[in-house]
């Protein structure tokens, strides 16, 4: 007698947001007035009954919030947790829910410093589950299906969003209500067909395995600012940085990163003081040209090649862990 197939064994871990948000009754069918983090990951799992039929889910709690109340020490906490599920013998898989307004930088993070080539897929909603047309419960069970999928590891950590799957490398939250909110300038490596990854394209720079960064090695962030540009900018907003304790500042600047005359003194005199200065772009596409616009290499900055400024904060941080000064840091961004 044939023996059925084993199921792939995946752990879901709830971290709150919208997937896991609730409107009261006499809301009615409202995408907006809701409370977010209500919901647990178990019940979660109960929603969405074809999810039995593609893995067999272990859920635990880890956290309960709005995804804008992370704070790097969380971040750290949710990557530990991350990175000891991934040893276990009895998980094929990881499926974290997240709110969408910081899950880019979650994934990021977890992209760099979770050693496992075991698929990690974040997932969450732009409406909550009581909307008419919630996406969080078939955002899931794409997310639960990739995870469960042999063809998803080595991939690094992905984000499966409305039906397509994105590399954290890449992916950003880009419209501030729609379904297909999250995009990736050099497109999405793949999509959920017919319930399995279809891919397209694989993701070249280091990740998981083959990053030098190591969740287990990590006790703390160093404290890195975002500074981003508009008219008639201000130097006190870099000087509160330097106070509060920043070792690096990342300079989002008006398109390819550029820096106003009147602001590139303060850039310079912050360098010389030991500050890193990283330069990045506000727009959250394209490349930062080394020396374009402002001399790099006299200042001792850094550029981000296409990171935006939320990730090029956390890449920037991570270096710092490992001692980096601006010429290591520059070519941390060249690598990642």
């Amino acid at each position: 007698m044939t023996q059925p197939q084993a199921r792939p064994r995946i752990a879901l871990v709830g971290t709150g947001g919208t997937i896991a948000g609730a409107a009261p009754a006499q809301a009615g069918d409202t995408s907006a007035a809701y409370q977010s983090a209500v919901v647990t990951a178990a019940d979660l799992i109960e929603r969405v009954p074809p999810l039995a039929r593609v893995a067999e889910l272990q859920a635990e709690q880890l956290l309960q919030i709005d995804s804008a109340d992370f704070t790097d020490d969380l971040l750290l906490a949710l990557a530990r947790r991350v990175a000891a599920l991934c040893v276990r013998d009895d998980v094929d898989g990881v499926v974290v829910t997240h709110g969408t307004d910081t899950m880019e930088e979650s994934a990021y993070f977890l992209h760099l410093t979770v050693k496992s080539a075991k698929p990690i897929v974040l997932t969450g909603a732009m409406r909550p589950g009581t909307a008419l047309a919630a996406d969080g419960p078939v955002n899931l069970l794409h997310a639960v299906a990739v995870a469960a999928h042999a063809s998803s590891a080595g991939r690094g950590v992905l984000v499966v969003m409305n039906e397509e799957i994105h590399s954290a490398r890449d992916v950003a939250k880009v419209h501030a209500m729609r379904l297909d909110a999250f995009a990736s300038p050099h497109g999405p490596l793949g999509a959920v067909v017919e319930g399995a990854p279809r891919w397209w394209r694989a993701v070249a720079r280091p990740h998981t395995t083959s990053s030098e960064f190591d969740i287990a090695a990590i006790d703390t962030l160093p404290l890195v600012g975002v500074v981003t540009s508009h008219g008639h900018m201000r130097r006190e907003l870099y000087d509160a940085w330097v106070t509060a304790g920043a070792r690096a500042i990342v300079h989002a600047g008006f398109g390819g990163g550029t820096v106003p005359a009147y602001l590139k003194p303060v850039l310079a005199e912050l360098c010389a003081q030991g500050v890193l200065m990283v330069r990045a772009s506000r727009v959250g596409a394209g490349p930062v040209i080394r020396n374009a616009n402002f001399d790099d290499d006299a200042c001792g900055s850094v550029v981000t090649d296409d990171q935006n400024p939320p990730r090029a904060r956390l890449l920037a941080a991570l270096a710092l862990t490992c001692g980096a000064d601006a010429a290591a840091m520059q070519q941390v961004f060249w690598r990642y």
